[in-house]
């Protein structure tokens, strides 16, 4: 098995559940789309680009050449994104932002504190006004407001 075959299957399977729970929704039309309608599209070209991606995988690395000397890495940002699970509701959605932008760029790319924070507040300021304030999705505020 090579690697793009074996990233392309995973692929495939992500994009077969995601039209299995799907299909549990209304799907609408294309004038008034229902709730399964754009998770179906994005699963359906997925899907397609998947199957390219096996059938096309044949001439990339065996998945046992892989190295895993970045699974710290793998760990970390598996553990920021639990950790946003969790605290977006409690915290609000910048200041789990912040944190997790913190960790991941301070900790993981090792850049400067000032780097970071500008970064961290500065994205999660942007973000925030973008979808809460241009677009009107409502995000978490937390406790303080934030």
């Amino acid at each position: 098995m090579t690697i793009d075959r074996v990233g392309g299957g995973a692929l495939v399977l992500f994009a077969v559940y995601t039209l299995w729970e799907a299909r549990k929704l209304p799907m609408g039309n294309v004038q008034n789309p229902g709730p399964a309608y754009a998770p179906t599209l994005l699963a359906l070209l997925l899907l397609v680009f998947a199957v390219v991606i096996v059938a096309l995988g044949a001439g990339s690395s065996r998945i046992a050449t892989v190295g895993w000397s970045e699974w710290r890495h793998a760990v970390a940002i598996i553990a920021v994104c639990i950790f946003m699970a969790l605290s977006l509701e409690r915290l609000g959605y910048r200041i789990t932002v912040v944190v997790a932008l913190m960790l991941l760029i301070g900790l993981l790319e090792r850049r400067s504190i000032v780097t970071t924070a500008l970064f961290s507040v500065g994205f999660s300021a942007a973000t925030f006004y973008l979808f809460a304030t241009v677009l009107r999705v409502p995000l978490p505020r937390g406790p303080w407001g934030f």
